[in-house]
């Protein structure tokens, strides 16, 4: 088995300090996911900030948005480094599973977290019309 994967939470404003906070509230474990917000950092402080959180070591960077600072900094940060992924659209169904399988290798984790991820947005209501997820 490899080590732990890092867990960085990269995202506008409060959003990653919330996400990380719920995660650990309904998981009960904390230290796996570390929370950045790019509030009050340029592009330059908020790479460092990411790089320095990650150490070295074997992460995955999960970011609010596709596009903008924080999924910029994730990209950036993650071509430098073997070992360190990127998943946009971060949600709660996708770092509940992380938490809890933080030793599998990080292409099979990425692979099961969009999956996670994606099976945990769901469209109910709304009539004969309304969309459905695939």
């Amino acid at each position: 088995m490899s080590s732990a994967v890092r867990g960085i939470v990269v995202a506008h404003g409060d959003l990653a300090a919330a996400l990380v906070g719920v995660v650990e509230s309904i998981s009960g474990m904390s230290g796996a996911l570390t929370p950045i917000s790019n509030a009050g950092l340029g592009a330059e402080g908020l790479r460092s900030r990411v790089r320095e959180e990650i150490d070295a070591r074997p992460a995955i960077i999960f970011v609010d948005l596709s596009a903008g600072s924080c999924a910029m900094t994730g990209r950036g940060v993650a071509l430098e480094a073997d070992n360190v992924a990127v998943l946009t659209g971060v949600n709660v169904p996708m770092l509940l599973d992380f938490v809890f399988n933080r030793q599998v290798p990080i292409p099979e984790l990425v692979a099961r977290l969009v999956d996670k991820g994606r099976t945990g947005i769901a469209g109910h209501g709304g009539g004969a019309d309304a969309p459905t997820p695939s």
